[in-house]
């Protein structure tokens, strides 16, 4: 993984916090906005790292890739980006 290992780590043990919480809201059968509002935060953060790997992941990956690779080896990598892009749209 060409990301910043500690950026990824400090934002994922963030998220894993705030799903420590959640997970305490709902047992103490919290207020459904305050657990939504919680939600989104979680989400967040973790859309926040995936957009981090994908930037490192074109910034590196892709681009040693497309550096004398042929036209298949870069179609497969443009399709790997368009599958990824597509699921972070749903």
């Amino acid at each position: 993984m060409k990301a910043d290992r500690a950026q990824i780590t400090r934002l994922l043990k963030t998220a894993r916090g705030q799903i420590d919480g959640l997970l305490r809201m709902v047992e103490e059968d919290r207020y459904c906005i305050d657990i939504s509002n919680q939600l989104m935060a979680a989400d967040a953060i973790l859309r926040k790292a995936n957009r981090e790997v994908l930037r490192a992941h074109l910034e590196g990956c892709v681009r040693d890739a497309f550096e004398g690779a042929n036209e298949e080896e870069k179609d497969r990598k443009i399709a790997e980006i368009l599958g990824a892009m597509d699921s972070l749209s749903r």
